[in-house]
């Protein structure tokens, strides 16, 4: 602190004190305007005065501390003997003061003009101009203080209203959609009935800056979740456009509002949007996955986006016999009883193979589990079925056709109705006329397609088990060329099949129904 020297007139004295606290209110302004400008405050509070600074709260509980190097031993004994200081100030009642002193150090203390009662403290400094230089340190802390704890409020609330939008899709994505509206309801706004799935994929860095942008466009009618799976994309969750995106979208002004869609890929360039068709609220998992199929088309695309045109309703094939046969085969995990109140149920576990069908290692985060506990999951699976649905694709294929069967509206009734000690199997239920039909519509554009997009090639990537270096090798051709071949195939398919959900289990059912595999 400035003391002046022997001999000095004391109106010079004075205006060097004058001059040395204009220049500390200045470096207080400025340090204000800095990131973490509280820290760096409470850092150049310590270097000016020689003593650690501090914010203390009542309690004694320390809140900040100074940014910089300082003696980890020092520093604690300090910042003990603050936290004392502040609790006896508050019972004084006092709001600002000189404590300690004697064999210890002093404390000064001032309280800032904050809600709960919070103390700016220095440690150590026997000065007496400390009081006036904390006394206006007091006032920019005290502002910057608020405005901090301000923001740590705004992130955990919009954390907490993240979480809650998150859970409300995960709710959709199960089927418990009077859960979903309940908790949608009271966070705004409501889900509509018949929704469109928009996938966004964009920059993970600015997912936050998207969503917000795609909020205002769609003023405030969409329901927008960061994807818990893949950090690049955003779900939107929006009512049905009129037409569903057939109104032109040129720069005639006579032309109707341009879709979602464009105008966020005019907004965003970095984007690519894939959109559902306009489903009930209770088909949210195939608007996913058809918003999932569109979003591979749209990668390629020029335009950037594209809007799904084709149907993954399998269960128009099944009929009764599908029924039946999709209850015999999920029936040991149906009738499982859990060893410990703990361990995962029936339900639990289905649930767990139909997101592990659709992410594969993924569905970790999709369902907020440990991947070692997906892995034991998947292994109980495995035994329960009788089946390696964690290795082979014939075994995941026939139990993704299954799961969709068994969770279908009717499929309860047709089984009350099948005649006792009726089995089924998987051949016959792709052995139907109306199989064969959805099959060779599944096939048709492979066909059509040159031979580095066709059928071969797909039937060799299926024969490997969807697995591209082994597929690679069986055509003879490098990773990456077998890569672009699947890429090519996407595009003609209108559908994903490098990127989860795929179309993968389709195609196989496809080749299966018609003898192709």
């Amino acid at each position: 602190m400035h003391t002046p020297p022997s001999g000095v007139p004391t109106d010079h004295a004075d205006h060097a004190d004058r001059a040395d606290r204009a220049d500390d209110v200045l470096a207080l302004a400025r340090l204000a305007t800095r990131r973490g400008a509280v820290r760096e405050m409470l850092g150049w509070l310590a270097r000016r005065t020689g003593g650690p600074a501090v914010l203390v709260g009542d309690t004694g509980r320390v809140l900040a501390g100074p940014g910089g190097e300082h003696d980890p031993a020092v520093a604690r004994l300090a910042v003990g003997v603050a936290a004392e200081a502040a609790v006896e100030l508050h019972r004084r009642g006092a709001v600002s003061a000189v404590l300690g002193g004697g064999e210890g150090p002093p404390v000064h203390l001032i309280a800032l003009d904050t809600g709960p009662r919070t103390y700016l403290a220095v440690v150590g400094p026997d000065d007496p101009h400390c009081g006036t230089l904390l006394a206006d340190a007091a006032r920019t802390l005290a502002l910057c203080w608020r405005l901090e704890q301000s923001e740590r409020a705004r992130r955990r609330i919009e954390s907490a209203e993240e979480h809650s939008r998150e859970a409300v899709l995960h709710l959709l994505m199960v089927g418990s959609v009077p859960a979903a509206q309940r908790i949608a309801g009271a966070l705004r706004p409501a889900l509509p009935t018949v929704v469109q799935m928009y996938v966004i994929e964009c920059p993970h860095a600015r997912r936050r800056e998207i969503v917000r942008r795609i909020d205002r466009e769609a003023e405030g009618a969409a329901w927008i979740v960061p994807c818990p799976v893949r950090p690049n994309h955003v779900l939107a969750l929006v009512p049905p456009e009129p037409g569903q995106g057939a109104v032109a979208v040129s720069g005639d002004p006579h032309s109707g509002p341009a879709p979602l869609d464009l105008l966020i890929v005019r907004l965003v360039p970095e984007c690519r949007v894939g959109v559902s068709a306009a489903v009930a609220l209770r088909d949210t998992p195939t608007a996913y996955e058809q918003a999932i199929h569109a979003l591979a088309v749209a990668r390629n695309a020029p335009e950037r986006r594209a809007r799904f045109g084709g149907d993954v309703d399998v269960t128009v094939l099944a009929g009764p016999e599908g029924y039946v046969w999709a209850s015999e085969l999920l029936a040991p995990c149906l009738r499982y009883a859990p060893a410990r109140r703990a361990d995962p149920g029936p339900q639990e576990l289905l649930g767990t193979l139909g997101s592990w069908l659709s992410f594969g290692g993924a569905a970790s985060r999709h369902l907020k589990i440990h991947r070692n506990t997906l892995a034991a999951r998947m292994r109980h699976l495995d035994e329960l079925l009788g089946v390696e649905v964690s290795r082979s694709l014939a075994a995941q294929s026939a139990a993704w056709l299954a799961l969709r069967l068994h969770t279908a509206p009717q499929a309860a009734a047709v089984r009350t109705q099948a005649p006792p000690g009726h089995t089924a199997t998987l051949d016959a239920v792709l052995g139907t006329p109306a199989a064969g039909t959805w099959a060779r519509a599944q096939l048709r554009p492979l066909e059509q397609a040159g031979p580095t997009a066709g059928l071969e090639t797909i039937r060799t990537w299926l024969r490997a088990d969807a697995r591209l270096p082994a597929a690679a090798t069986a055509l003879g051709i490098s990773l990456p060329g077998a890569r672009k071949r699947l890429t090519r195939a996407e595009d003609v398919l209108g559908r994903s099949l490098l990127t989860a959900p795929s179309a993968k289990y389709e195609l196989w059912l496809a080749m299966r129904a018609l003898g192709s595999l």
